[in-house]
């Protein structure tokens, strides 16, 4: 017969299961009904290394979709198709190969009747490859530029930088957990921690082309990456515990296995970019916000990781203990907690977490290269400090926060400023609160 205790224990562990179980069911429908709907969109273009996305939306002075509106672009790098039209939903889209200045020209001939060009026809950018920038064109109604009763903010434009906010905040979110984790359980910050994504995409990459399979390469890449975390505890990180060398020796060794890193994988893959899935990414439009489908799946499989590891260090023993260990690690070892162990497990699942979000990112992006995690790392360190060092959750709050400055910084500033912009805001807020967002103040001295 159950004791109160273990029946409460059994009936956890069953709601866990059962949540877990409906939200891998949901991202399995997701994955199959989204390849299903047509994408109603202007020609896809996916940022990589090697390419850059200049595109907008053009709506009528009444916010109606401005339909079939002419654009040529000229500058360095212009493809085969220097023209094209607004589709239906008004958006329009250039795939440009050389960083430089390009200009944007609106053809006014082709706007509806009514409809006038407010300010200039012509539109001039600064590209650098591997990223999204936009060209506002803004409709009146009247020749003078005056668009009578139409409101100055771009809202389909705010909608969309928010989806994408969402998406980069969740891969961020996949990361930080494990670098939170390990903070919090051994105090270390891992510089390396960001080469643990890049690894995570390029494995995925070597072990889909082996395969010829998608889904078992990325599994396999991530149990490969939770591999390589037990390897790196007890090859490198226990040793160094033992030897009870400081934070900060440990961290300046996590320095420079962050740089071996980056220079092996830039040995195996070039200094270019690998792609993942190679088929040419397929967009869906779903009120109003268009992603790829690619990106869709990730933000569903990226909910399920991030969820199931929140009610796992709820509801586990082995997420008890390492909230313990992470609360107090002398206390907790007097109480038969092996430390060790726990700190094993963690090292296991951080890693494991960073090469599935290296997977996801890959998909996401289109491409992983030697310097991809390395990119990201200050933008995870951000997350980590502004959630509260060492707290999961916060790490969660921290990532999404980061996510949605960055892109919603798009709409009024330069791409070149959006990661500046999160690390200002995130040392106004620290200057405030310093534990930041769910971190405990502590009296020290």
């Amino acid at each position: 017969m159950l004791v109160p205790s273990a029946r409460l224990e059994v009936s956890a562990r069953r709601r866990v299961a059962v949540l877990v179980s409906l939200l891998f069911a949901a991202v399995a429908l997701l994955a199959v009904l989204l390849p299903a709907q047509p994408a109603a969109a202007a020609d896809a273009c996916s940022a990589d290394a090697s390419t850059a996305c200049v595109q907008g939306t053009i709506r009528q002075s009444d916010g109606a979709p401005a339909v079939g509106v002419a654009l040529t672009i000229s500058g360095p790098g212009v493809g085969a198709s220097p023209t094209t039209k607004t589709d239906s939903s008004g958006k329009w889209v250039f795939s440009v190969t050389k960083e430089g200045t390009y200009t944007v020209k609106l053809d006014a001939t082709t706007l509806a009747d009514g409809q006038y060009v407010d300010g200039s026809d012509s539109r001039g950018v600064a590209v650098t490859l591997h990223s999204d920038v936009s060209a506002i064109f803004k409709l009146s109604n009247s020749p003078d530029g005056s668009a009578a009763g139409a409101s100055s903010f771009d809202w389909q434009r705010f909608w969309q930088q928010s989806a994408q906010g969402i998406r980069l905040g969740l891969l961020l979110a996949l990361a930080s957990l494990g670098l939170s984790l390990i903070f919090g359980t051994t105090g270390l910050s891992n510089f390396a921690h960001g080469e643990l994504v890049t690894i995570g995409g390029v494995l995925a990459w070597f072990l889909t082309t082996v395969t010829g399979n998608l889904w078992l390469g990325g599994a396999l890449a991530v149990v490969a990456m939770a591999a390589l975390g037990w390897v790196q505890d007890a090859g490198l990180w226990r040793p160094l515990r033992r030897r009870r060398l400081s934070l900060t020796q440990m961290m300046i060794v996590s320095i420079g296995l962050s740089i071996a890193l980056q220079y092996v994988v830039q040995l195996w893959i070039g200094a270019g970019t690998v792609r993942i899935d190679k088929s040419n990414p397929a967009t869906v439009t779903i009120l109003g916000v268009t992603l790829t489908i690619q990106s869709y799946v990730a933000m569903g499989i990226a909910i399920v990781a991030i969820a199931a590891v929140g009610l796992g260090l709820m509801y586990t023993r082995f997420g008890r203990a390492t909230r313990a260990v992470s609360d107090n690690p002398s206390l907790a070892s007097a109480s038969g907690i092996d430390v060790d162990k726990v700190i094993r497990g963690v090292w296991i699942l951080a890693s494991g977490l960073a090469g599935l979000a290296g997977v996801l990112l890959g998909l996401v992006l289109n491409g992983v290269g030697w310097e991809t995690g390395g990119q990201l790392l200050l933008l995870l360190f951000a997350a980590v400090t502004l959630g509260g060092l060492g707290t999961a959750f916060g790490a969660f709050a921290g990532a999404m926060v980061i996510g949605l400055i960055v892109e919603l910084t798009n709409i009024w500033l330069p791409g070149d400023l959006k990661y500046a912009t999160a690390l200002a805001l995130l040392i106004v807020i620290l200057l405030f609160r310093p534990q930041g967002i769910f971190g405990r103040a502590e009296r020290v001295g």
